[in-house]
């Protein structure tokens, strides 16, 4: 009898606004399993480069007609190339790196109950009043498209073959959430990883 492993891998996302405790999404999210599989080889043997890096937002999620129904695109979670729709802006979420200002509230942790088969990775990431640039002073535009607009956001990490932190690992769709100059957005980001060891087979 020879024992077989397997890893699932889960995202939830929950959006809100840490002021008025208002929750604005609370949903699950995609994994992009062929750039995370790649990710998990790379740490568990001491590769590195592969890890979370960037929490990545845009605004070409969805699509909303006249009467205001909304259509949702589905997540990009398919080809090692794979991008957010339209991204718009981005925070480095990695507090280990000298680049993220505010590693307090823009950071990765990992959360294990002894005994327990699975694994958290929490993210959270927030966006002060101030940013981003260039946003609108208040959370009442009738433009769902606008830059700031966000229905999208995903998990990115670093890609090897280009130097660069571009590689999606995660991508969510959600109804647009405007980021305005008076509120304040947090995002808590798990991305569970849990191992099935009860699966065997004959040898």
């Amino acid at each position: 009898m020879n024992d077989c492993f397997g890893i699932t891998l889960e995202g939830f996302v929950k959006i809100t606004d840490p002021t008025t405790k208002e929750v604005l999404v609370d949903r699950k999210n995609s994994i992009h399993y062929e750039n995370f599989s790649e990710a998990l080889a790379y740490s568990v043997a001491n590769k590195g480069d592969a890890y979370m890096y960037t929490m990545a937002f845009g605004n070409g999620g969805t699509s909303v007609d006249p009467t205001g129904v909304i259509t949702y695109s589905p997540p990009n979670s398919v080809g090692s190339t794979a991008k957010l729709y339209n991204q718009t802006y981005q925070k480095i979420i990695d507090d280990s790196s000298a680049n993220n200002v505010d590693r307090a509230r823009n950071r990765m942790e990992i959360r294990h109950t002894p005994g327990a088969i699975y694994t958290d990775v929490f993210i959270t990431c927030l966006l002060d009043y101030g940013e981003p640039a260039g946003q609108a002073a208040f959370d009442n535009s009738q433009n769902l498209e606008s830059t700031y607009v966000f229905d999208e956001l995903g998990i990115r990490g670093y890609d090897k073959a280009t130097n660069t932190y571009n590689k999606l690992l995660t991508h969510v769709i959600f109804h647009p959430v405007q980021k305005s100059a008076n509120r304040l957005i947090q995002v808590d980001y798990t991305i569970r990883i849990s191992s099935l060891t009860n699966l065997s087979n004959i040898g």
